[in-house]
């Protein structure tokens, strides 16, 4: 069984716009990192066996407007939960939740164990130790995702 890869920008937007049905645009960006004023939302992926072996970061922008597409959600709503209050509604963690869900698929390829989403931490909830000290992985994918008539965020995929 080989190891888990890294997807390519390209089969990252063609998946999030697939999904969210709009037109979505990324570009190379920095590494996504939480921080007390900076909130990211975490999905951890695991293999049959339970082991970690994928993570998805997205920072406040990704996680609400990559949701907030999705669920349909007023763009003005998405654009406030970033700007303004600084932290997810319930209804944009849900829709979340099945947008890290679907992005599994991006580490399910020909010859690699298959991977699952496990466990979603929305942005500002607090991380296990051991899911922490992944973060910082270098074998990783670090975009800017821009959801058309939303916003743009962070979006950073680590293999740890």
């Amino acid at each position: 069984m080989t190891t888990v890869l890294l997807p390519a920008s390209k089969d990252v937007r063609e998946m999030v716009e697939g999904l969210v049905g709009r037109t979505v645009t990324v570009s190379p960006g920095g590494p996504v990192t939480p921080a007390p004023d900076k909130p990211v939302s975490v999905a951890v992926y695991v293999d049959p066996h339970m082991n970690i072996n994928a993570l998805c970061l997205m920072d406040l922008g990704a996680s609400a407007y990559t949701g907030g597409a999705l669920a349909l959600l007023p763009p003005g709503g998405c654009q406030d939960a970033v700007e303004e209050d600084g932290e997810l509604t319930s209804l944009l963690v849900e829709a979340l939740h099945e947008v890290v869900n679907v992005l599994s698929a991006l580490f399910n390829t020909p010859g690699a164990p298959h991977s699952k989403l496990h466990k979603l931490y929305a942005a500002g909830q607090d991380l296990p130790g051991d899911i922490e000290g992944m973060l910082a992985g270098f074998n990783r994918l670090d975009l800017v995702v821009e959801v058309q008539g939303y916003g743009k965020g962070g979006l950073s995929l680590v293999l740890p």
